[in-house]
């Protein structure tokens, strides 16, 4: 399995998409829909009605990728927000396998200044 650097960024599209979209389609969507640069170093996490295909659109020096992911039986767990969310690739990697992001909780980071 393949795992995104750690510094990438993430965005989701809320709403579902036609999968019949090629590169081209899906650059403009990210463009327009969201007013955002589809050659930033990001990607563009977009979903189908039925919520079991995922393509993630990416932009690499000199040219578009496309992965797309389909599940056989089940579901993604879709975050349910107004906005245009962003993720961290450790949360893009959890919506990957199937985890609900709205339940997932990480403990804060700490910081101290002494041991004792």
């Amino acid at each position: 399995m393949f795992r995104f650097d750690p510094g990438l960024k993430a965005y989701l599209h809320r709403d579902a998409i036609d999968f019949r979209i090629g590169l081209n389609g899906l650059a403009i969507l990210v463009e327009q829909a969201h007013g955002m640069h589809p050659f930033a170093q990001a990607v563009y996490v977009l979903r189908n009605k039925r919520r079991d295909r995922i393509k993630i659109l990416g932009w690499q020096r000199n040219g578009f990728w496309l992965l797309m992911k389909r599940l056989e039986q089940d579901r993604f767990i879709w975050p349910d927000v107004a906005t245009v969310p962003s993720l961290t690739v450790e949360q893009l990697h959890w919506l990957l396998d199937g985890i609900d992001l709205a339940v997932v909780q990480k403990h804060p980071q700490r910081f101290y200044s002494r041991v004792a």
